[in-house]
C-alpha cells in the first residue's frame, strides 16, 4: 500500500485502499498490517493514538477478507481508521463505517481532564504533536485524529465537533475536516451542538465517509443550470464574520487560496460584508442549559438571507495559527467555527498553502442547511483546481 518513501505517499487514501481490496490487488489484512506498522514507526514522535488494537484489528480485517470472499459489497473494505477516544467504536458513525468494511486500529487522543485550551491530545507517553509544524498544537479536541491522518498513519479518522473540534485540527494539521448539517447524525451532547464527522486526507475520502455513514442523499446539482452547463459558484468571503480579530497571515493565506480557486475558473468571489453577532454568550448558555435544538436567532436569519444569493460562505477556519505550548493568548480558536454549531450549517475545512510564519491554516467553506452534497462537490472542485497542481 505504500506508493513511495515521501510523507504524502506512506499510505494510500481510503478510496484507493478500498478499491485495491475490492479488486483483489491487496487484502484488508495487508492494508491493516501496513497501518499498524506505520503507527509503530511514526507514533513515537506524534502520540496520536492513546490505544492501538492490534489483535482486534487483525481479526476484524480477516473477517472483512472472508466477507469479500463470500461476495459482500463493502465500500470501505479494509480501510484502517482511527477512532476518536471520546467517540469510541460504539458511536453511530463508527458502527456505520465498520459495517461498510472499515477497520478501526486504535483510539485517537483527546485532551485530558483539565487540559488547558482543549487543543492538545493526552496520552500516557505525552501530548499529541502536530506532524506538520514542530512545537505547535495539532488543534482539538480531535487532536489525535488530525495528527494520525496528517502523519500518514491512517487515511481517515472519526472526530466530533461541538465548537470546531473537527475543523480546527484539520486546519492546523493541513488535512480535511467535515462537520455535517446538524441532525444528520445523532447529537453527541444534550445541547445539540456536537456532531460527528471525519478527518481525512482528501475530499474524495470525505465523500466516501458521507455515503457510508449518511447515505447518498444526492439532490439535483445546484452548480448546474437547467440546460446542464456548469456555472461558477457564487462565494461570499468574510475574513472575520464581523466580530473576530483575525491574524493577518491566516486571513491572507485563506484569501489567496480562494483567489486561486477563482482564477482557475471554479468560483466567483464577492466580499460578504457580514456583520454577525458574536455567538460566544449564546453558545455557552446552550452548553450550560440545554434547551433542545439550538436556534441561531438573528445570525440564522442573516445567513438565510446570504444563502439566498450565494452558494457558499468562505472564511479562514480559525482566526489564529496553531499555537505553541504557551497557548493561544487572547485569540479564540473557535471564533470562526462555533457559530455554525449553533445554526447547524454544514462546513468543511480545506488545506491552504502554509504561510512560513503561521504553519498550516485552513479555508472554511459553509453551505446552506442540508446542502452537504453541494458543499462537498465544491470542496472537491477546490481540491482539484487549487491543491492537486501543487501536490
Amino acid at each position: 500500500m505504500r506508493k513511495g518513501a515521501g510523507h504524502e505517499d506512506r499510505l494510500a487514501d481510503a478510496a484507493g485502499i478500498a478499491a485495491a481490496v475490492a479488486r483483489g490487488r491487496t487484502s484488508a489484512s495487508a492494508a491493516v498490517a501496513d497501518a499498524l506498522a506505520a503507527i509503530r514507526r511514526l507514533d513515537g514522535d506524534t502520540n496520536a493514538f492513546c490505544a492501538v488494537w492490534d489483535e482486534w484489528a487483525r481479526e476484524r480485517a480477516a473477517a472483512v477478507d472472508a466477507a469479500l470472499g463470500r461476495g459482500a459489497a463493502l465500500p470501505l473494505a479494509g480501510v484502517p481508521i482511527g477512532v476518536k477516544r471520546s467517540e469510541g467504536i460504539e458511536s453511530f458513525q463508527a458502527r456505520r463505517l465498520v459495517a461498510a468494511g472499515a477497520v478501526p486500529v486504535g483510539a485517537t487522543a483527546v485532551p485530558g481532564p483539565g487540559t488547558e485550551w482543549k487543543t492538545w491530545g493526552a496520552t500516557d507517553r505525552g501530548t499529541t504533536a502536530n506532524p506538520r509544524r514542530s512545537g505547535a498544537s495539532p488543534g482539538g479536541s480531535s487532536a489525535g485524529s488530525g495528527a494520525a491522518v496528517a502523519a500518514g498513519m491512517v487515511p481517515m479518522a472519526t472526530a466530533s465537533d461541538g465548537a470546531g473540534s473537527t475543523r480546527i485540527p484539520a486546519a492546523w494539521c493541513g488535512v480535511v475536516g467535515y462537520k455535517p448539517t446538524t441532525g444528520l447524525l445523532p447529537s453527541r451532547d444534550a445541547a445539540g451542538l456536537t456532531v460527528g464527522g471525519p478527518i481525512a486526507r482528501s475530499v474524495a475520502d470525505i465523500a466516501l465517509y458521507r455515503r457510508a455513514v449518511l447515505g447518498d442523499g444526492e439532490a439535483r446539482d445546484a452548480s448546474r443550470s437547467a440546460g446542464g452547463r456548469r456555472r461558477r459558484l457564487r462565494v461570499a468571503w468574510s475574513a472575520t464574520l464581523g466580530f473576530n480579530r483575525v491574524h493577518a497571515g491566516v486571513a491572507a493565506a485563506a484569501a489567496r487560496a480562494l483567489g486561486e480557486w477563482e482564477r482557475c475558473g471554479g468560483v466567483e468571489v464577492h466580499e460578504a460584508g457580514l456583520a454577525l453577532d458574536d455567538p460566544a454568550e449564546q453558545w455557552r448558555a446552550l452548553r450550560s442549559r440545554p434547551q433542545g435544538t439550538p436556534c441561531g436567532g438573528r445570525n440564522a436569519a442573516r445567513l438565510a438571507e446570504l444563502f439566498a444569493g450565494f452558494d457558499l460562505l468562505a472564511t479562514p477556519t480559525t482566526p489564529n495559527p496553531p499555537h505553541g505550548p504557551g497557548g493561544p493568548g487572547d485569540a479564540m480558536s473557535v471564533g470562526l467555527t462555533w457559530l455554525f454549531n449553533i445554526t447547524g450549517h454544514p462546513a468543511v475545512s480545506l488545506p491552504t498553502a502554509a504561510p512560513a510564519d503561521c504553519g498550516p491554516v485552513g479555508l472554511q467553506l459553509i453551505a446552506g442547511l442540508h446542502a452537504d452534497a453541494a458543499l462537498l462537490r465544491a470542496a472537491a472542485d477546490y481540491e482539484r483546481r487549487v491543491l492537486a497542481p501543487s501536490s
